[in-house]
């Protein structure tokens, strides 16, 4: 279920597709345009461009939210992301991610970890 301050974002759909460290990526229409351009403009003669290509975009689904703001996964996206049940969804700029509970807390635990060195590296950024 899409968190209800958000859900007018999502008004004219959502595009799921897998994620990085095991969530998903929710898009809304626009979103997903500005993300597909970017990745449509790395080198296709790096194997790795090609291989981030053909994974986001073999994976996304388009979807749209019911009266409720529920959103249907599609088992492939379900199982990548371990989900059963209840998500957590975080919003991170311009897209969300849908996590397990389990994931998310093993994720946040790890990066709490080494949020000092994290800030180190990034601030040659101005972070």
């Amino acid at each position: 279920m899409i968190p209800a301050k958000i859900r007018h974002a999502f008004d004219t759909g959502i595009i799921l597709t897998i994620g990085l460290e095991g969530c998903l990526w929710g898009f809304t229409r626009e979103g997903w345009e500005r993300f597909a351009e970017k990745l449509s403009s790395l080198p296709v003669g790096m194997a790795n461009a090609r291989a981030l290509m053909r994974l986001f975009f073999s994976q996304a689904v388009d979807g749209s939210m019911d009266k409720q703001g529920r959103v249907l996964v599609p088992d492939n996206l379900r199982d990548y992301a371990d989900l059963d049940g209840e998500v957590v969804i975080v919003g991170v700029g311009d897209h969300i991610e849908i996590w397990s509970p389990e994931r998310w807390e093993a994720f946040k635990a790890a990066q709490h970890a080494q949020l000092e060195q994290m800030a180190e590296a990034l601030a040659d950024f101005g972070i």
